[in-house]
């Protein structure tokens, strides 16, 4: 099994097919796409692939170690994660391919008039125990 977590993107990622924004969705719409991705969470709970999920809100700050004292905030002027991260998924899958498949699937989550927004999905794997020496090859 290897975990990987599927990013959703406010921005940053290239546009979707249905590309309007959630501002512009009516309650139903919202609740339709969020109803999908909770069905879509728990039939991969069914299968043993669903790790965890978090949609993230929209307020955010940078923070870093700066010597001693108090750490410097920041709100910008940069891209933050906040304008780009929507939310995020976790699975735990026998393969990349199965992967693939469970990210092309969560891109079909409805959106505005309840057509699936077909969006950019960011997979990224998460990093594994590194191969011994004798699984490694060298030229």
């Amino acid at each position: 099994m290897a975990k990987y977590l599927l990013l959703k993107h406010y921005r940053g990622a290239p546009a979707s097919v249905n590309d309007a924004p959630m501002e512009q969705w009516t309650p139903e719409e919202i609740s339709a796409h969020v109803q999908y991705m909770r069905d879509f969470a728990d039939r991969l709970e069914g299968t043993g692939e669903f790790v965890d999920s978090q949609a993230l809100a929209p307020e955010g700050t940078f923070v870093r170690y700066d010597g001693e004292g108090r750490p410097p905030v920041t709100d910008g002027p940069f891209a933050e994660t906040k304008d780009l991260i929507a939310g995020w998924m976790i699975i735990d899958v026998d393969s990349y391919e199965r992967a693939v498949e469970l990210a092309g699937e969560l891109s079909a989550a409805p959106g505005k008039g309840g057509e699936p927004i077909h969006e950019w999905l960011e997979l990224r794997p998460f990093y594994g125990a590194s191969p011994a020496i004798s699984e490694c090859s060298f030229k």
